[in-house]
């Protein structure tokens, strides 16, 4: 079903979502990665909404309609950003508890929140890696070739030249990381043109480059969300309910053969690895994302 767009003041933002679903039900705050958008959760929204369960579904700092209410706040894609952004969403919309779904920078997002919040969280589905937590001390820790070539990008993303690509066609570039990252995902040019309008945001590169530096140390973040990061430094447990979900052919996050982050999760845990599925299960797999997540209310 097409959505209406909606848009909120919540923070430095006046932020654009979706939004479906009775006012009054059980809440489900679905957060994006890179490089998608909002859309990715469409057919999740309507298996939420035919189960009585709204759904807010928003566009994330520096893309499609989500613009910042002032030219002097840092364009910083750091990952505490992604997770106080979360929660003035929520503060805004009058929600006081929710479950939490996020893929990519959105997982990021909603791992935070429940880390650092986790009286405000009612569940957890993430993606990917599960415990999303950046740990930036050890990020220039040396790794296996093969776990290294994946992050082409990142590396990229840190010279003049790799700022210059994204900037001169992103629609390209991510069309390209949509292809390489989920190779079984059949998507047409409508599916992907939709989204990528999203990168037009005249923040998108801004905080592209930001999120892939900040991340290895290699810029400052906005100070505003230094005590977040403080305590992400730390890389606190995780007390609220979770299921992980992992795309079997998810090329640049593949599920390891062992449950390593299992640890770090304090509360009821389920991981599930979804077979031919790549980095974007929401939108590969809408069945499969919206049984997690109503697996967490039974």
């Amino acid at each position: 079903m097409e959505r209406q767009l909606k848009s909120i003041v919540a923070g430095d933002l006046e932020v654009g979502y979706f939004e479906a679903g009775p006012a009054n039900g059980l809440c489900v705050m679905l957060m994006h990665g890179w490089p998608y958008d909002a859309h990715a959760y469409l057919d999740v929204m309507d298996r939420l909404e035919a189960r009585g369960v709204r759904s807010v579904a928003p566009f994330l700092r520096g893309y499609g309609p989500t613009r910042f209410l002032s030219k002097d706040t840092p364009r910083s894609g750091q990952q505490a950003a992604m997770g106080a952004d979360l929660m003035a969403l929520m503060d805004a919309l009058g929600i006081e508890k929710a479950y939490l779904a996020g893929f990519d920078w959105g997982g990021r997002g909603a791992c935070i929140a429940a880390a650092i919040w986790p009286e405000r969280v009612l569940g957890l589905v993430s993606c990917g890696q599960g415990y999303n937590i950046q740990d930036i001390a050890s990020a220039n820790l040396p790794a296996k070739a093969e776990e290294e070539v994946r992050f082409w990008y990142i590396y990229l993303f840190h010279t003049a030249r790799g700022r210059a690509t994204l900037a001169d066609d992103p629609h390209g570039f991510c069309k390209f990381i949509w292809k390489t990252w989920s190779p079984n995902w059949a998507f047409d040019d409508a599916t992907y043109d939709q989204s990528a309008a999203s990168f037009d945001n005249p923040d998108f590169v801004d905080i592209v480059i930001h999120s892939y530096t900040h991340r290895f140390g290699g810029v400052p973040g906005d100070p505003s969300f230094d005590w977040i990061e403080d305590k992400l430094a730390q890389q606190p447990d995780i007390t609220v309910p979770t299921v992980i979900l992992q795309g079997a052919d998810d090329t640049v996050d593949p599920p390891p053969e062992t449950d390593d982050v299992r640890s770090k999760f304090k509360s009821s845990y389920d991981r599930r690895i979804l077979p031919t599925i790549g980095h974007n299960p929401p939108q590969e797999s809408p069945e499969a994302f919206t049984d997690a997540i109503l697996s967490l209310m039974a």
